[in-house]
């Protein structure tokens, strides 16, 4: 049966974060939120549980997932970094923002675009998520929960629960700021593009 995991909004209370963290070591995919919308994750080089997240969502072979980490130094442990994609990084997170970048040898090959060597990465604004990652001490191989039959992320964790519940391990319950799709920054070319303009504030931004 899916553990239904009900963690409060502003003070995740650590038994239940480390507990969606020790699913997650031993396996698992769980549902969770995040700024914008219910993703679906599993473990850093997790190759059954990538399989799991395609079959749940329908995706081909070939799509990108996008590591969700806490903090800067999470992240560039595993892509590579130049100083105008720092600052601009720097910027926009944490925030509803994904970034594609050149993957380090430390992303696992499951993730990697096999013909651009590239991976997306983001640091979302959520308090829930940010505890997680904390928690498991590496980035969480992640996929948008958007379903095969619908154009936008789940927003309601038990709706989640009854609906495909029998397909997963955890399902994480908490609030989504937007249910909407990030806004997506290739940053390997020379100069930023956005590829997908999704949640996000993208105004005040020179690219």
């Amino acid at each position: 049966m899916v553990a239904y995991i009900d963690i409060h909004p502003v003070n995740p209370q650590a038994r239940l974060i480390t507990k969606a963290a020790d699913i997650i070591r031993d396996g698992g995919v769980i549902a969770y939120p995040t700024d914008s919308g219910y993703a679906l994750g599993c473990k850093l080089g997790n190759k059954a549980g990538l399989e799991r997240i395609q079959t749940i969502r329908k995706l081909p072979k070939t799509h990108n997932f996008t590591l969700i980490c806490h903090d800067f130094k999470q992240l560039g442990k595993l892509v590579i970094v130049d100083n105008s994609a720092f600052k601009l990084i720097n910027r926009l997170t944490p925030g509803p923002f994904t970034f594609i970048m050149k993957g380090d040898k430390a992303v696992p090959r499951i993730m990697v675009n096999p013909k651009k060597k590239t991976v997306g990465a983001r640091i979302p604004n959520h308090v829930t998520t940010l505890a997680l990652v904390e928690e498991l001490g590496e980035p969480l191989m992640s996929s948008t929960l958007i379903l095969p039959d619908k154009d936008v992320p789940e927003s309601n964790g038990w709706e989640i629960r009854d609906e495909i519940g029998y397909l997963l391990d955890a399902v994480i319950e908490g609030p989504v700021e937007e249910a909407r799709p990030t806004t997506v920054i290739d940053l390997t070319g020379e100069v930023p593009e956005v590829v997908r303009q999704g949640a996000g504030d993208l105004s005040d931004v020179m690219l």
